[in-house]
């Protein structure tokens, strides 16, 4: 049997896994943009636009759209800050902590069903070898993302 390419099958994993996760978030009332945006706000101590953009790992235009939507939805707050005015703060308001609720349970509701028949030393070997490719492939870059931990997502 011919196995295909390494890069495919991640590619092909990456998508089955991301839509099936972006079903769980939606059943879950959320998004994967969403999920990331107030997991960043709640454990990645990201206070300014600018610095949530980073943890998030989007362009900061792309971020203001979604922070409208989830200011319209009543589930963060922008204030200025008080030491730059410049600088925008984030905050997440009862509705926010509440969502993000719902969707932490989601995530690892989800992050469980990944794990099904697998040991937890295949799971780190996996980690270990997918933070491996991700070296490989782009150094620079993989080394700034911001992978939310076992503990964050409570599992």
């Amino acid at each position: 049997m011919v196995l295909p390419p390494i890069g495919r099958h991640l590619h092909y994993i990456s998508r089955v896994a991301q839509k099936s996760f972006n079903a769980a978030l939606g059943e879950a009332g959320g998004s994967l943009p969403m999920w990331l945006i107030l997991l960043s706000i709640k454990h990645k101590g990201a206070d300014t636009q600018q610095e949530l953009a980073r943890a998030v790992g989007i362009e900061g235009a792309t971020l203001t759209h979604h922070l409208d939507s989830l200011e319209a939805e009543g589930l963060v707050t922008r204030t200025r800050h008080t030491a730059d005015r410049r600088a925008i703060r984030v905050a997440l308001t009862p509705a926010g902590e509440e969502r993000f609720d719902a969707l932490h349970d989601a995530a690892s509701a989800f992050d469980k069903r990944l794990r099904v028949g697998i040991s937890e030393d295949d799971i780190n070997l996996t980690r270990d070898v997918l933070t491996r490719i991700g070296q490989n492939v782009a150094p620079g870059d993989f080394d700034e993302l911001v992978v939310p931990t076992d503990e964050v997502l409570g599992s």
